[in-house]
């Protein structure tokens, strides 16, 4: 049965190395809103760091997931001092679930606060795909999806809650929280 994969990245506002109440309010609530993600049904995974690891995501053994990347218009630090992103890279059962997990709880209240850290940059800050059964999602194809919505817009290849694709490839015209058919052929 194929898998939904996920991929999230958000400049923020202040590098999370800085001591100042932006990057410290989003890093300190970040590991409860994780925990309840992994609880949450249809959830199957995410990247992860080593235990313990203290390096970059970009120096880090990211297992299974590959080599870690950002989008091509990511302009800021990638070092330990300078790095000033939120990435994830998770699977799912399907669309339904992820949509459960993003909008309710934890992250619900995250996303109430995103303006107050992450930067307006333009691009897309998630995007969806299929995996086929036994695949894998890896942080490349995070990245190269991302940059294909931002350039060409949803399509079964890469696609949002609002303009989400089946996994054979044709409009999933339910939507995502359960509230009934779409009423425009674009969400």
């Amino acid at each position: 049965m194929p898998q939904l994969a996920l991929y999230t990245f958000g400049v923020l506002k202040a590098p999370l190395a800085d001591p100042s109440p932006v990057p410290r309010a989003f890093i300190d609530g970040a590991g409860a809103v994780y925990q309840e993600i992994e609880r949450h049904p249809g959830y199957l995974g995410h990247a992860e760091a080593p235990a313990g690891y203290r390096g970059t995501h970009f120096d880090a053994d990211w297992g299974a997931w590959g080599d870690f990347g950002v989008p091509a218009w990511y302009a800021k630090g990638r070092t330990r001092e300078t790095i000033a992103f939120a990435a994830s890279l998770s699977l799912w059962t399907g669309l339904r679930p992820a949509f459960g997990a993003v909008y309710t709880g934890l992250h619900r209240g995250a996303l109430n606060r995103r303006l107050d850290w992450f930067e307006r940059t333009g691009h897309p800050p998630y995007v969806f795909w299929w995996v086929g059964e036994g695949g894998t999602a890896t942080w490349q194809d995070g990245v190269s999806k991302l940059e294909h919505l931002h350039a060409h817009g949803p399509a079964p290849y890469a696609f949002t809650f609002p303009h989400a694709y089946a996994p054979d490839g044709t409009r999933d015209e339910t939507r995502a929280g359960g509230r009934g058919p779409k009423t425009t052929a674009h969400g």
